[in-house]
């Protein structure tokens, strides 16, 4: 019987299939037919030597934003996978429940990639920057569930940001009201934090087991680490009542001061996610592999990370088996990476550098065995406003596609100011 593809001499590294070492790993009809050692390369149509890297299933990313043209944070999510190894995306609360029918049409059917969704608890979503949680008549619960119950395949939870730009004066009210319509429907919720008010006790308080924290390493004021660098009890409770810890990094959202306090108090995330937007795919995140790399810096093994971005994603959504692993009769979603060792300056949000001697860089995705083909990013949005540094390499990027720069901003400077702290 003969291959449709033939990935040969790769390290492979699945978790969740428990398949580490030098394998090959063969495609038929889209999904994967075979893991073994030294099937021969006559045996398929296509060959690609992966001598040299890592294979591991396409990456999983918890918390993005892609619904472009229509909201002030989305990308492209075609344009960033082919180069990044983000086969799978979950858009976080960028529709409400008008908009989510234009982004299942107009961004989910055409997409070379898979895209889910946590649907907004405000039903005009993420439009603008911030603010949809400011008036609660945009918080209709009924709606939710309703646009919810029509799309169970794309929405996998529902979404809430609660910090206080975002709900102005309405406090936990919008939290309540997304606990509300996440229950009704047996859906997770994502809760973003950020700046309080609210505290990040009381928001802790009305979270479930399967919720999802995002933002589990902010610097703001709504962190989980005191003053002192100890994890506060509330976040200790909900960690072991089984809320699940997210990164997504984003523009805002990742400090290392707070993430190596809670590494030092072994109080582990579940998952390192993008938070890739308008604003931060121009650095200091960039992309999932550069978020991998930090935490390779705080000391994660590069299995731990592909699990990080790989099953345990999948299996927060509920997409196992078929997808976060290369188990036979998976999607054939797979990545390729290289790690360059060096000195590599790895910046938080707030411009803090730690120097690491290991950088992720994705050599080749496919989704479904096919390789994704290089795409020119769009320019950045009007309301973005970049470096002069920032602007050079956004321009390498559209002019080189095929060749990504490989040599990210390496000065604190070059992407403007950090993001203040109280």
């Amino acid at each position: 019987m003969r291959f449709d593809l033939l990935i040969k001499d790769g390290e492979v590294v699945d978790p969740a299939g428990n398949y580490h070492g030098r394998l090959d790993i063969a495609v038929r009809a889209g999904r994967i037919a075979a893991v073994d050692r030294a099937i021969p390369a006559e045996a398929a149509f296509e060959v690609i030597d992966a001598t040299g890297q890592y294979v591991t299933p396409g990456l999983v990313d918890l918390h993005t934003h892609v619904y472009r043209g229509v909201t002030f944070w989305g990308i492209d999510a075609d344009a960033i996978a082919w180069h990044t190894g983000v086969s799978t995306w979950l858009d976080v609360g960028s529709s409400g429940a008008f908009t989510l029918p234009g982004f299942y049409e107009f961004i989910v059917k055409p997409a070379t990639v898979r895209i889910f969704a946590l649907l907004n608890i405000s039903s005009i979503g993420l439009v603008a920057e911030t603010y949809e949680l400011s008036n609660l008549a945009y918080c209709d619960v009924d709606l939710c569930t309703e646009l919810a119950s029509r799309y169970p395949e794309l929405v996998r939870g529902l979404k809430v940001r609660i910090d206080r730009r975002t709900v102005g004066e309405n406090g936990l009210e919008p939290l309540r009201r997304a606990r509300r319509a996440a229950d009704e429907r047996e859906l997770p919720l994502m809760v973003h934090i950020g700046y309080g008010p609210p505290s990040i006790e009381d928001v802790l308080d009305l979270m479930r087991p399967g919720d999802i924290l995002t933002h589990c390493s902010t610097g703001l004021t709504m962190r989980l680490v005191d003053e002192r660098g100890r994890v506060i009890e509330a976040a200790k409770r909900a960690r072991d009542a089984g809320v699940i810890m997210d990164v997504g990094h984003g523009s805002g959202s990742f400090s290392f001061e707070t993430a190596e306090a809670m590494f030092e108090a072994d109080y582990k995330i579940d998952v390192i996610s993008s938070d890739i937007h308008q604003l931060s795919v121009h650095g200091p995140m960039f992309d999932l592999p550069t978020c991998l790399s930090k935490f390779l810096y705080l000391g994660m093994s590069f299995s731990e990370v592909i699990r990080a971005a790989t099953s345990r994603p999948a299996e927060i959504l509920g997409l196992t088996p078929e997808l976060g692993s290369l188990r036979p009769g998976s999607y054939a979603d797979l990545a390729l990476f290289a790690v360059e060792r060096g000195r590599f300056p790895l910046y938080d949000v707030h411009l803090n550098m730690r120097e690491g001697t290991e950088m992720i860089r994705n050599t080749l995705t496919l989704v479904n065995g096919r390789p994704l083909p290089a795409k020119v990013p769009e320019p950045p949005a009007p309301w973005v406003e970049l470096t002069e540094r920032q602007r050079e390499f956004d321009a390498a990027l559209r002019r080189r596609p095929s060749n990504p720069p490989a040599v990210y901003l390496k000065e604190p400077e070059c992407f403007g100011e950090a993001v203040p702290t109280e």
